[in-house]
């Protein structure tokens, strides 16, 4: 079962800035039955709002870390607090727990610069990185190594991983999930656009849109019927794009 088995927002004061996301307008009650969930929609729908918040309330740094990464500074995260996360209620199974990540692709550079601060004072610290700093690897080599080195056990709030990654190394991402899930021992919930990544077998899709927060099944996102329709006839797609 996952460690975290609900997740709640109340509806929000219409005059909050927060209101006017569709999505989390009328609040939340999601349920998570599996050790994988994904959370899927277009950019301003709400999804990494609903997950930043998530994450401030496991505890996690917002620009990325886990609860000893807890200095929410530098770059565009100086000082920065989720807005909706006093507003987010977790219920835990069977009780909270502290360890995991939150991990977010607009910032995963400022952490690898992090590492490295950090890295001065003790470079063993690189070993549970792949023993070479995140700099020196490219994207999406660094963005692997943090996931085979660094996930273990807990919650995993991951903000658009793939953005990193090529589809190969999607591939392999889902492996990384695959084995972990299954143990028992992670619970990853994941803001992405990418139809790879949806795939997963067994996992919950909750799709965020106009008409509030639902779940939904691979085949009918979103991601899937268009990336499906546009492979099976590019150059319909690319003939109206280019003569309109």
């Amino acid at each position: 079962m996952p460690y975290l088995s609900r997740i709640s927002v109340p509806v929000l004061d219409a005059s909050s800035y927060l209101a006017h996301i569709p999505s989390l307008r009328n609040g939340v009650n999601l349920s998570l039955r599996r050790n994988v969930t994904f959370f899927v929609g277009e950019n301003g729908s709400g999804k990494s709002t609903l997950l930043e918040g998530i994450a401030e309330q496991c505890g996690f740094s917002l620009r990325g870390g886990n609860r000893n990464h807890n200095l929410n500074t530098g770059h565009q995260f100086d000082g920065y607090e989720s807005p909706l996360a006093p507003f987010v209620r977790l219920a835990w199974t069977p009780t909270r727990i502290s360890d995991g990540f939150f991990m977010r692709a607009e910032s995963f550079f400022n952490f690898a610069s992090y590492i490295d601060e950090l890295a001065l004072d003790d470079s063993r610290i690189l070993r549970a990185y792949g023993g070479r700093s995140l700099h020196e690897q490219s994207h999406g080599e660094s963005f692997l190594a943090l996931f085979n080195n660094q996930f273990e056990s807990g919650i995993y709030l991951l903000d658009e991983p793939e953005a990193a990654l090529s589809p190969a190394r999607m591939l392999a991402f889902i492996s990384v999930i695959h084995r972990l899930a299954t143990n028992g021992r992670a619970q990853f919930i994941i803001a992405t656009h990418s139809p790879i990544l949806i795939c997963y077998a067994g996992a919950v899709i909750y799709q965020f849109d106009t008409d509030g927060i639902k779940e939904t099944t691979y085949q009918d996102t979103e991601h899937y019927q268009l990336t499906k329709s546009f492979l099976d006839n590019p150059d319909a797609y690319l003939r109206h794009l280019m003569e309109g």
